[in-house]
């Protein structure tokens, strides 16, 4: 196995080698692994007293352990979604009916664009879920308190099983796969590269995690593929912990923070939602078939149904914003721009829903039936 370090992600776009090609990679030193170096400041903790100071903290951790699922045993990779069917539900508006770009291609070259746009979706699932288990583990060393640490080491091997079964999904099932959003590796770049601990908090528990759990649970509703909608329902019992752990643990931090630091990173919150609004519009797409980006992003957004969806994706992170205390008056009008105001007033992920996430696995609860 070769490493090739690199300065930037990679831009092409990947496609998986048919089986021949794999068949023929016999020796490890062809596979060639792609890297890019970070550097971080990153202060760590030790903590002292291993006593339980959290029992909602500690229940989590427990869960996460009680729950966990197998990549390669729970998921039935047998099933293949056929390509000729479209990856969507039908019924879904379809943005650019009226973009002449996409209405000049025949109807197995917009089928073609539907997979592309989709592999980008899951490419950024992919890509979110890579950040997501370098920040947790950069949080198993920072965090200040022992169930924290407990609970992040937990889910740093939760993010590795995401990465996993959605690294598969695009390999074996999609054959596609995108580069990292700009947008959202400037996000993951800041998380990680901050020497405060509670930013990777705010950051990842709060905007990124809320976000991907509300982004699951409208990708599970839209897909018309059964082995993706079973992948998310795995991940997403997985996801409601993190991001319960994320509230219920800044609740108590936000509080007794000074109002100038709240404030700090009530902007910093802002920021990363506004950054992450961008990263919901697939121009890497628009730019592999040749079209113009610019044009291909103005009829995303002034699709009615389109910007109300990419909207609706913040309805878990704002009323777990405002929860914890990051939402004070400073930064109301921004987020009011931004049309996400008004959904702060939601119920918020503090209050944990411990059936659901105590019910078992659905691979375990069939076989209970069967039995």
């Amino acid at each position: 196995m070769a490493v090739k370090f690199v300065d930037n992600p990679p831009t092409e776009v990947a496609f998986t080698p048919d089986a021949e090609d794999i068949a023929s990679k016999l020796s490890p030193d062809d596979v060639e692994q792609i890297a890019e170096i970070f550097s971080t400041p990153l202060t760590g903790a030790y903590v002292w007293n291993y006593e339980e100071a959290d029992r909602r903290i500690r229940k989590l951790y427990r869960l996460g352990k009680e729950r966990n699922w197998n990549a390669e045993l729970d998921v039935d990779w047998s099933y293949t979604f056929p390509r000729s069917e479209w990856p969507m539900i039908e019924g879904a508006e379809n943005p650019y009916e009226t973009w002449d770009s996409f209405n000049g291609l025949d109807d197995k070259q917009q089928l073609e664009f539907a997979w592309h746009q989709h592999a980008w979706t899951m490419s950024q699932f992919l890509h979110g879920e890579q950040g997501a288990l370098l920040v947790s583990s950069q949080l198993v060393s920072c965090a200040p308190t022992y169930d924290a640490k407990l609970y992040a080491s937990s889910q740093t091997f939760d993010e590795a099983r995401h990465v996993e079964v959605f690294g598969r999904y695009l390999r074996d099932k999609v054959g596609i796969t995108y580069p990292i959003n700009k947008h959202l590796k400037a996000l993951i770049d800041k998380i990680l590269t901050d020497e405060r601990w509670d930013l990777k908090f705010i950051g990842m528990q709060l905007i990124i995690e809320s976000l991907a759990l509300a982004a699951f649970h409208v990708q599970r509703e839209m897909a018309a593929d059964k082995l993706l909608r079973d992948i998310i329902d795995l991940v997403v019992r997985d996801e409601a912990r993190h991001v319960a752990f994320g509230v219920n643990y800044m609740e108590q931090f936000v509080k007794n923070l000074p109002q100038k630091e709240v404030e700090e990173r009530a902007l910093f919150a802002f920021e990363a939602c506004r950054v992450m609004r961008e990263r919901i519009v697939p121009t890497d797409v628009y730019e592999h078939f040749g079209f113009d980006v610019a044009e291909g992003k103005h009829h995303f957004l002034v699709a009615g149904q389109m910007d109300m969806f990419r909207n609706l994706l913040f309805t878990r992170i704002m009323p777990n914003l405002k929860r914890v205390g990051l939402l004070p008056e400073s930064v109301h009008e921004r987020f009011e721009e931004l049309g996400l105001m008004e959904f702060a007033g939601l119920p918020s992920d503090a209050d944990i829903d411990w059936a659901s996430l105590e019910a078992p696995l659905p691979i375990a609860a069939e076989q209970d039936a069967a039995e």
